[in-house]
């Protein structure tokens, strides 16, 4: 037997053990009813959390509170991606590397929970390659670090609020062919960016938004000691999902807009 028909010998059953090593029952039940992404790792999902899980929107963003359970969706919604449809590339971009390394770990922790239901050809820190084709890869967010990645079958931006506009320009083209899902995920940071000006956009995204109070996870005891911790703006836009006007800015926000006018002819 020559070295090539070995080569292609042992490729062949490589293939044919990653094929059994699949669990398309498991896979076929996530297929149907991906809320089992959470419920097998012991999490309830939240009514709003259910919502995104069995949403189909091609453009969602989660306006949500500290604490509230959004990074969990995004990795669900992540995992279900790579595990129900072959050959799909997921990105996940966060600001930083550890944050990165967290919203990645939240998707690894799923996996796990639910037994590992499809094998894994390469695994590291920030990166995961399924037998099915489809990988997930969670980078910070730079563009030298993003910009040559194409065919994207989900785009998620986790802190979206403080991932920078020239960023966004520069990941939405990844989507143009693939026809993929964007899910851009944060909590206010001020009246500013693009996270902001989509969100009161006309555009055609969906949009969710849940306070801590709509968490049942976070007391009124906390909340309350919060309020007096942190003050009424930083509660504000922490716990209730309200952009504030940036602390250095000299003329507020809305004082601004109210000094537009689209009427006004030009000179020449």
């Amino acid at each position: 037997m020559s070295v090539r028909q070995l080569m292609t010998k042992l490729i062949r059953l490589e293939a044919l053990a990653l094929l059994r090593q699949q669990h398309p029952d498991a896979l076929n039940e996530l297929r149907a009813n991906p809320l089992q992404l959470l419920t097998r790792a012991n999490m309830t999902p939240d009514p709003w959390q259910a919502g995104v899980l069995q949403s189909s929107a091609e453009r969602l963003l989660l306006l949500a509170s500290r604490q509230a359970g959004k990074s969990s969706v995004a990795a669900a919604l992540s995992l279900h991606t790579a595990l129900v449809r072959p050959r799909s590339p997921v990105l996940l971009l966060s600001p930083s590397t550890r944050q990165s390394g967290e919203l990645f770990r939240k998707v690894m922790d799923l996996f796990n929970a639910l037994d590992r239901p499809l094998s894994v050809v390469a695994e590291s820190a920030l990166r995961v390659e399924f037998s099915n084709g489809s990988r997930v890869l969670s980078l910070p967010g730079t563009e030298g670090t993003v910009r040559g990645f194409s065919d994207v079958a989900l785009l998620v931006i986790d802190e979206a609020a403080r991932v920078a506009d020239s960023l966004y320009y520069s990941v939405r083209p990844m989507l143009a062919v693939s026809r993929g899902r964007m899910v851009a995920l944060s909590t206010p940071f001020g009246k500013r960016g693009w996270f902001h000006d989509e969100w009161f956009s006309e555009g055609e995204w969906e949009r969710v938004r849940i306070t801590a109070p709509e968490c049942p996870r976070i007391s009124a005891d906390f909340l309350a000691e919060e309020m007096r911790a942190l003050g009424e703006r930083w509660y504000r836009q922490e716990y209730l999902c309200s952009f504030e006007d940036v602390v250095d800015a000299v003329f507020a926000y809305g004082d601004i807009q109210a000094a537009l006018s689209d009427d006004v002819k030009p000179l020449f």
